[in-house]
């Protein structure tokens, strides 16, 4: 896969962040899914401050106004779409848009969850109680869910013939399995 095609189909793996996979371009081949995911990990981990903020700000509110205009990306909609954020009621709604104003106004960033796995209520309830969380703690906890939002992405590609160059030419990525620790490191604290 030549540079311009690895990017354009890994540039969203990190939402709307293509400066990852073009990083993770130049440290290649990969073992696997999980070497390509930890590598790009690394690749954020090791970006200034400014460009981590920036990749968290990336990310669009819950069912915000982006969702609301059709303004998401196509994997932000899918995950968003998946837990039922487009189908709720009225007062579900004014429920995230109150969480997400007061979430941005305390922390200048939208909340961030990996949302696969989660319900409305058990998001709305992660919502709340990072609420009460320092600064400092929610940024590494939104870089986190960043991570998981970022292996679930490449997993989706990979179980769909995404063939990533790895070490042994007769050996492609390990489709659908999950690294060893599915809980990706806190390497942001």
């Amino acid at each position: 896969m030549e540079r311009e095609e690895f990017i354009t189909v890994l540039g969203g793996v990190f939402e709307d962040s293509p400066w990852v996979a073009g990083g993770a371009w130049c440290e290649r081949p990969f073992a696997d899914t999980a070497d390509l995911h930890g590598t790009m990990c690394r690749i954020v981990a090791r970006a200034n401050i400014d460009s981590r903020r920036s990749l968290i700000r990336a990310h669009p509110d819950l069912a915000g106004k982006a969702a609301v205009a059709g303004e998401l990306t196509e994997a932000s909609a899918r995950e968003q779409a998946g837990v039922g954020l487009d189908r709720m009621t009225q007062e579900e709604f004014e429920r995230f848009h109150r969480l997400n104003d007061a979430y941005r106004t305390r922390f200048g960033f939208p909340f961030i969850i990996a949302v696969r796995g989660h319900t409305r209520d058990s998001i709305l309830t992660s919502f709340e109680a990072r609420l009460g969380n320092s600064s400092d703690a929610e940024e590494c906890e939104a870089l986190r869910q960043i991570e998981r939002i970022a292996w679930f992405r490449l997993d989706d590609l990979t179980t769909t013939d995404l063939a990533v160059e790895d070490r042994s030419p007769g050996d492609r990525t390990t489709k659908g399995r999950q690294p060893q620790n599915p809980d990706p490191p806190r390497s942001f604290a």
